[in-house]
């Protein structure tokens, strides 16, 4: 909840900006508060159900975020016809106020205390012990020990390979006639569009992935069965490519549309790792992937500029980082979480 509250103050702070430095410092601000939403949302979700639906749960979240971030710009240019800029900030910040209050009145940080949850449904959750809230401070020593949380945190490192087709490709595109700022504008949202197509098929392949898990030999509760293979078989593969054709118009959506088959594994992976500190395994994961993300225009401009403007080596390298993420996926078990289970169920 103070996350949203933060993020939607700044928001709606965004339109009262008056130069650059203003729109900066607002900007960061709201960056520095959105940060923990999809950690806490991965904490939520560790807590609030079994094991068995993680990844489907996370399948939804993305479909949404995709949408979201898809649809958005047709409602602000729908908006501008009636308000300012301004004014259209400030109401997107009211809006988010206004989920805060309802997610506070219903929400719970534990199921057991809210009244809509019967005892079944609890017992279907995890162990309190292995989602209760931390107390005192966290065990970094314990964190940073596991090989398992850097080859997360190296794999996310492929944010700054998806910002170059999702903010690069676009340009290359539509570097070789001349478009206007509409157009351009569209251009720029194909990768997202392509991507949020794709999560309905990633929301259905929670199934399969569920089966899969669920014919593991063994006696364990369905929450503790071996993830690996499935997890395994969503590695990153991705498609770069450059052209400024009708066919490189396709494969921009095809660039888009398999990045985000890993999502959904990576962020539960994390819950599973993770288990009660699945907020900070998560957060730590999506922080190197910001990291990398922020450094890309960088290295994509010495790349330009040590190739003459050629962006050919600029994709490869995109592509080899996503090989990189396909790899530590060999090498990542997220069967295996930080602390060791504790056979048992949540109490009644």
């Amino acid at each position: 909840m103070r996350i949203v509250i933060w993020w939607s103050f700044f928001t709606a702070a965004t339109g009262w900006v008056w130069n650059t430095t203003s729109l900066i410092v607002t900007r960061t601000l709201f960056g520095a508060g959105e940060a923990g939403a999809f950690p806490n949302m991965t904490r939520i979700f560790t807590t609030w159900l079994p094991g068995r639906e993680r990844e489907r749960a996370q399948a939804i979240l993305w479909l949404s975020s995709r949408w979201g971030g898809a649809l958005t710009p047709l409602l602000v240019a729908y908006i501008l016809q009636f308000m300012s800029w301004r004014r259209a900030f400030e109401l997107f910040g009211a809006l988010g106020v206004i989920w805060a209050v309802a997610f506070y009145r219903w929400y719970r940080d534990d199921p057991s205390e809210h009244r809509s949850v019967n005892r079944a449904e609890l017992a279907m959750l995890p162990p309190t012990s292995e989602t209760a809230a931390v107390a005192g401070h966290l065990p970094w020593r314990l964190l940073v020990s596991k090989p398992v949380i850097w080859l997360l945190c190296a794999r996310s490192t492929r944010a700054s390979a998806w910002l170059v087709v999702l903010r690069d490709l676009a340009a290359v595109l539509s570097s070789g006639s001349a478009r206007d700022g509409r157009q351009d504008g569209c251009a720029a949202r194909r990768p997202a569009v392509a991507a949020r197509r794709h999560r309905v098929p990633d929301f259905r392949r929670a199934h399969p992935a569920d089966r899969a898990r669920d014919r593991q030999r063994g006696a364990r509760p369905a929450h503790h069965r071996d993830r690996r293979v499935p997890r395994r078989v969503r590695v990153d593969f991705h498609f770069h490519h450059r052209s400024g054709s009708g066919e490189g118009d396709a494969r921009s959506r095809m660039a888009g549309l398999f990045n985000d088959f890993v999502m959904p594994a990576a962020w539960a992976g994390c819950m599973d790792i993770g288990g009660r500190y699945a907020g900070t395994v998560s957060g730590a994961m999506n922080m190197f992937g910001s990291i990398a993300g922020a450094l890309s225009p960088l290295v994509v401009g010495y790349l330009l500029s040590w190739t003459s403007q050629n962006w050919t080596l600029t994709f490869y390298v995109s592509a080899a980082i996503y090989s990189l993420g396909a790899i530590c996926w060999l090498f990542l078990d997220a069967h295996t979480p930080l602390e060791a289970p504790v056979v048992g169920r949540r109490a009644a």
